[in-house]
């Protein structure tokens, strides 16, 4: 066994899927650091341009019960006093501090979290020091291609790794993205940690860990690609919102079985628990349209029209076939807004 599958077996059995709340000190083996000598861009610049992130969840917000009340991940500056990063370290947050590579602490507002791609923002209440990095294209990318993961903490928190696929993903909490970027080897602080192109360019924001199918049953890094990001960067920096029109929400949690959707958890008193769905269901149709994959129930529940739509669904239980309509929400609606102190 390598050096770095060793440290990543000893890592992982702490890891948590959304928070990163273990403080001690580690570092990657020497072998799959990153080295200036073998780069074409500045190390320097890229170590300090990625930030600490820690953030507050009041404990009656509605995500609380799921993603916890304190929340801890990397944050990357694109823009002068503008930090991106993962949009479930923020989501809710009543108070966010942000810490550089050189020691600066300071306070940061929750500007925008955009439900659809999962990207974050945060504005430093002050003058970060930090200058940006430049955004790439993850459109460029190809399967191979040498990258690099970064979470905060230096250059012992860096990973030489890989583009292994660019695939479409789909998330049981009514998320879909139409190509995800998988990276291995796998990073084990991944929430909202920047991966970088070979020119040190910013392409992806770190969102999960995931296994990858295969004989080697090998974890990977699904990262957001930043190409998700420039068509409503823009509109997150004014408005806080992407300017698109809100999808309709249902509020359960599906997942595939067998060539089946079943129903594995709801949101208590969201929309399908209203409308008297229950765990254990199975989803047959939505609209009329046969569903056996979470991808597909998603496109399908999105085509009923925006948030606020009433949505027909044919479920499985018990052996007989029941007809539902569920009046869908837009998740933003459940949400506590931040406030500025």
């Amino acid at each position: 066994m390598s050096s770095w599958a060793s440290f990543l077996n000893i890592r992982r059995r702490g890891l948590k899927l959304h928070t990163m709340s273990d403080t001690r000190e580690w570092s990657f083996p020497d072998d799959v650091q990153p080295n200036q000598a073998n780069l074409s861009f500045d190390l320097a610049h890229a170590l300090n341009a990625v930030v600490a992130l820690r953030a507050e969840i009041p404990e009656d917000a509605f995500t609380a019960p799921i993603l916890g009340t304190e929340r801890g991940g990397s944050g990357v500056v694109i823009r002068d006093n503008v930090v991106l990063t993962i949009g479930y370290l923020i989501t809710e947050a009543s108070s966010v501090w942000l810490s550089t590579h050189k020691g600066q602490v300071i306070q940061g507002y929750p500007l925008a979290y955009d439900q659809p791609t999962g990207f974050g923002l945060v504005r430093a209440l002050g003058k970060l020091d930090a200058q940006p990095l430049e955004l790439g294209s993850s459109a460029l990318t190809e399967n191979g291609d040498r990258m690099y993961m970064f979470s905060h903490g230096g250059v012992s928190h860096g990973l030489r790794t890989r583009l292994s696929d660019k695939r479409e993903f789909a998330g049981y909490w009514e998320y879909l993205l139409d190509e995800a970027l998988f990276t291995t080897p796998a990073h084990p602080e991944w929430s909202g940690a920047a991966l970088l192109n070979g020119e040190g360019q910013l392409i992806g924001i770190g969102s999960l860990l995931s296994q990858e199918v295969g004989d080697d049953k090998v974890h990977a890094n699904m990262s957001v690609p930043i190409d998700a990001l420039k068509p409503i960067l823009e509109n997150l920096l004014n408005t806080g919102r992407s300017g698109l029109v809100p999808r309709p929400w249902l509020g359960l949690y599906a997942g595939e079985s067998d060539g089946q959707l079943l129903i594995g958890g709801l949101s208590a008193g969201g929309p399908a628990d209203r409308a008297g769905l229950r765990q254990g269901d199975l989803i047959v149709d939505i609209g009329g349209v046969r569903v056996t994959d979470l991808a597909t129930f998603l496109r399908t529940l999105w085509a009923q029209g925006p948030a606020g739509v009433k949505v027909p669904m044919s479920i499985g239980r018990n052996g007989e076939l029941l007809r539902l309509e569920v009046a869908t929400v837009d998740r933003n609606d459940l949400l506590k807004r931040p406030q500025m102190h």
